[in-house]
């Protein structure tokens, strides 16, 4: 089992680049319990490599650009200076060729097909300099391949070069202390006229860099109406239409077959489980609760990355089975609406490095679990959901604020669990969804352009498909 390092949180710092993530408290492993001694891991779970939670990568290594590069008939080896030895089937590096006749450099598209490729590919020629390893083939009409070292860095898998897995790269995790210096950015920075649009972007871009770091991130001094608050969301990204509609106000009114449409409390979740593709922006803007007459309404954030860690770190075995076990969830309430995924999910996800992208956490939501698990993975699920559930609830994890008009909250849905207490009154809402390939996408293109993060030192063509 793979182990997390986080560090105490005792402060956030606005920074472009975060670089830390936090440790859990020692009073809170004291207070949740003693951890498990058993850290065994079934053999299909993928918590061995899945709790690499929030990873942020090594220090990039630097070599010169002068490795030795060896080919055979099923593999070209690469030998890096700092000693390091990465090898690369023949078949994979021809299938990654990007030269013209491979790669379409206006659409960023393969011209290729599998087919194509001759089970013997090999290189009959290898050739190192300083703008990478140039490899002729054993076809039968010529053609070279010119692989840029960082490529060849990025893409090693046999074994990987974890230096240049850099995908949680600023990520930070957090606890109730973030109440103490929240992430946040001005409505004015992002609506300027229209010969301003480029410092929009950056404003936008600085919005979602801190929902990517934080998983949410409040806009201060928005209009309190639907229609500047629409404006707004749309100006970040496309508003994604759901069965609720596109943007949405409500009030506790159940027009709708779902709790939010009333006045009770909410424990933290995340929205649209009944999704096959869960909303990746969740968006918020209270427009209006007088008090009195009217109270509560508390908006309650919690870090399920965060917790997850917690869980991970005390229970192991209880963090592996809620990456395996999927659960079934629905929405039914709603006349004429009866959603039901036909691929359920288990609570966390993880990328194809093993890192935690995605929580899916909704009680109310949940269907009928144990659909082909054995008796003790019952058993073991509803233990393991009970002890996330008492990490999420806890002093430590819960951070409550009170919205108000003129604030909206952008939260990654993906992450960043929210809830509300109860309250009394007449509270009006606005808000919408935007998917997270969406969001993930603008933030990706803005960055490109605006270069505000690291500079990827790939040239165009080589920097699109990781």
């Amino acid at each position: 089992m793979m182990r997390i390092t986080i560090r105490p949180f005792q402060e956030v710092r606005l920074l472009a680049r975060p670089s830390r993530i936090l440790r859990p408290f020692s009073s809170a492993a004291r207070t949740l319990g003693t951890a498990e001694t058993d850290t065994s891991v079934s053999s299909s779970s993928t918590a061995s490599s899945s709790s690499r939670i929030g990873r942020i990568s090594e220090s990039l290594i630097r070599p010169s650009p002068t490795p030795h590069v060896s080919a055979t008939e099923d593999k070209t080896t690469v030998s890096w200076p700092d000693g390091r030895t990465t090898t690369f089937d023949n078949y994979f590096l021809f299938d990654h060729c990007r030269c013209p006749k491979c790669f379409h450099s206006k659409t960023k598209q393969r011209l290729k097909e599998l087919n194509q490729i001759p089970d013997d590919i090999r290189p009959v020629a290898v050739e190192v300099d300083n703008s990478g390893v140039h490899l002729s083939w054993s076809t039968s009409e010529e053609h070279k391949s010119t692989f840029p070292f960082e490529f060849l860095r990025r893409s090693a898998y046999d074994p990987p070069l974890s230096s240049y897995r850099d995908a949680t790269e600023g990520r930070v995790l957090w606890n109730s202390k973030i109440a103490q210096s929240p992430p946040s950015v001005v409505y004015e920075d992002i609506i300027r006229s229209d010969d301003e649009a480029l410092k929009s972007e950056r404003a936008i871009l600085k919005l979602l860099n801190r929902v990517h770091d934080f998983g949410f991130c409040f806009v201060n001094n928005v209009p309190a109406t639907p229609e500047k608050t629409q404006e707004l969301i749309e100006k970040i990204a496309p508003i994604r239409h759901t069965h609720y509609g596109g943007f949405w106000e409500f009030t506790a009114d159940q027009s709708h077959g779902d709790l939010a449409y009333s006045n009770e409390g909410l424990p933290c979740h995340t929205d649209t489980t009944y999704f096959t593709d869960p909303a990746g922006l969740q968006i918020f803007h209270l427009l209006s609760h007088p008090s009195p007459p009217g109270t509560g309404g508390t908006t309650l954030l919690v870090d399920g990355f965060y917790t997850a860690s917690l869980l991970s770190t005390l229970y192991p075995t209880s963090y592996s089975l809620l990456s395996r076990l999927r659960i079934p969830a629905h929405a039914s309430g709603t006349e004429g609406t009866m959603l039901r995924p036909p691929l359920s999910q288990p609570a966390f996800r993880h990328d194809e490095k093993g890192q935690l992208t995605q929580v899916r956490w909704n009680n109310e939501d949940r269907g009928v679990l144990g659909q082909g698990w054995s008796a003790e993975e019952v058993k073991g699920w509803y233990q393991a959901a009970r002890r996330y559930d008492e990490l999420n609830k806890s002093e430590d994890a819960e951070y409550w604020v009170q919205l108000g008009p003129g604030t909206m909250l952008v939260i990654d849905n993906w992450r960043v669990m929210h809830g509300r207490s109860a309250f009394t009154g007449a509270r009006q809402m606005c808000g919408a969804y935007v998917g997270a390939d969406d969001w993930s996408s603008r933030r990706t293109a803005l960055t490109k352009k605006h270069e505000i993060r690291k500079k990827s030192i790939l040239d165009d063509d080589w920097s699109v498909g990781w």
